[in-house]
């Protein structure tokens, strides 16, 4: 009797600590008794039935997914390859289980569906200038998928967009033809403003006989300082006023 009993009481020890389960702070357990939905276990040291209870872990932290380069055909037909990443993370730990069997799984494959159906729509330009725009659209559309999930998508950011070799040589192309037709816009308002400030001083110097002397002064004071002219008057200034 006595060994049955301590049989018996290790038993029981070997059951009690068999059946301990640690929920962390950023985890939510989805209990389930004999294969039925039970209930969702809190953070902490938590016991359940071995054999007849078990445990689902879910981690509620946001969740980072990489979305594989996909090929995409543009509207204006041109071939790129883009790839972004989603933020996610779980709202409703019961609904991430029950609902969807593989939830990551499901929202990987969902993303890149909608990365290629937005970027299929949208020509090369927008997509390479309005990227947080598109990326917000897709995440629209995988937050309204995903709901049912229990899944809250935060972003969805596009990283790189490759384009074939030719198009970034004609994109090349129009890029220095561009900066070449500013230069030359820029260097003619310049010319421009020069023609116009020189008229003005034309027209003032003309109305002020003073301004004309102290240009012609300043002119000589130039000429010079170079050391190597002569200067020569043929008569006095002062006689230039009889005629």
């Amino acid at each position: 009797m006595g060994g049955f009993s301590f049989l018996l009481a290790g038993f029981l020890i070997v059951l009690f600590f068999s059946g301990l389960r640690i929920i962390d702070q950023y985890e939510r357990g989805v209990k389930f008794r004999l294969g039925r939905f039970v209930g969702i276990l809190q953070p902490g040291l938590k016991w359940i039935i071995p054999g007849i209870e078990r445990i689902e872990r879910v981690d509620i932290r946001v969740i980072t997914i990489d979305i594989p380069s996909q090929e995409v055909m543009t509207q204006d037909n041109v071939p790129i390859k883009v790839n972004g990443v989603v933020f996610f993370r779980v709202v409703s730990a019961e609904k991430a289980i029950l609902e969807v069997e593989n939830y990551m799984y499901a929202i990987s494959q969902l993303s890149q569906a909608s990365l290629r159906d937005m970027c299929g729509k949208a020509e090369l330009d927008t997509i390479l200038v309005k990227r947080e725009e598109i990326g917000e659209k897709i995440k629209e559309v995988v937050d309204k998928e995903t709901d049912s999930w229990g899944i809250k998508v935060t972003d969805v950011k596009i990283k790189d967009i490759e384009l074939p070799e030719n198009m970034k040589r004609a994109m090349a192309h129009q890029a220095e033809a561009e900066r070449d037709r500013r230069a030359r816009i820029i260097l003619a308002e310049a010319e421009k403003q020069a023609a116009q400030k020189l008229l003005e001083a034309g027209q003032i110097i003309e109305k002020s006989p003073s301004a004309l002397k102290l240009r012609l002064y300043q002119t000589l004071s130039e000429i010079a300082s170079e050391k190597n002219s002569t200067i020569l008057f043929p008569f006095p200034e002062e006689m230039l006023k009889r005629f």
